[in-house]
């Protein structure tokens, strides 16, 4: 049995992959950005611990986490918290990219900096649920894609440092997924929702266990998941 830390257990692709390892009998130690949303995530996955910090507070994460019980090793850090917000780079104010950076790339940086001695220990996995934002940029995409170029260039560096420790770093880039986020999106877009012709969050919690499941030895770096034609 593994433990896995998760962030984004939520809802969509995080609350997916969150249910498949409780299933399977592994321990769970469910990120939450507060006290009310831990004591929601204890109900919804039974069994499962929870450690309160906010990824968009990165500078109060090593202070929220020293006064809170850690788990002893972890197998595996699942980064799949996410926000984000459409403009033009002409309109973004500091405000949105300072938030979508600290969710996206700073936070998962530090999380990762204060659990790395207990992924060190296992010879864990991180596993970065990125965006096919973080492969190539649209318009109106700009400061989301912004911070998912980082998080892939925090993946490489992160695997090029720590694979010698035995570490392995997988970035997973799904295209548009059926989720909440998805909704949000299309109300900024303007455009009706069907989640019917999006990426089921299934498919993308089955792409982040074939790549936790690998036999040691071996490694998935980044994994590509579309919609099918």
């Amino acid at each position: 049995m593994g433990t896995h830390v998760i962030t984004g257990a939520g809802s969509g692709i995080g609350a997916e992959i969150a249910e498949r390892l409780r299933e399977r009998g592994e321990e769970l130690w469910l990120l939450a950005r507060d006290a009310g949303r831990a004591r929601e995530l204890a109900e919804r996955f039974p069994g499962a611990r929870t450690l309160v910090g906010d990824l968009a507070e990165p500078d109060r994460l090593s202070w929220a986490l020293s006064h809170q019980e850690l788990p002893e090793r972890v197998d595996s850090l699942l980064h799949v918290a996410g926000v984000v917000d459409l403009g033009k780079v002409g309109e973004l104010t500091p405000k949105v990219w300072n938030a979508t950076l600290a969710v996206n790339l700073v936070g998962p940086a530090e999380l990762t900096r204060l659990l790395l001695p207990q992924i060190r220990l296992a010879h864990g996995h991180v596993v970065f649920v990125n965006s096919g934002a973080g492969l190539n940029a649209n318009a109106d995409w700009g400061a989301y894609a912004a911070s998912k170029h980082g998080l892939k260039a925090l993946a490489d560096s992160l695997r090029a440092e720590e694979g010698g420790a035995g570490v392995r770093v997988t970035s997973v880039y799904p295209g548009r997924t059926a989720t909440p986020m998805q909704a949000k999106v299309h109300r900024q877009e303007g455009k009706e929702y069907d989640p019917a012709r999006w990426i089921p969050p299934s498919a993308v919690a089955t792409a982040v266990l074939t790549a936790l499941d690998l036999p040691a030895g071996s490694e998935i770096t980044d994994l590509r998941v579309r919609p099918s034609a």
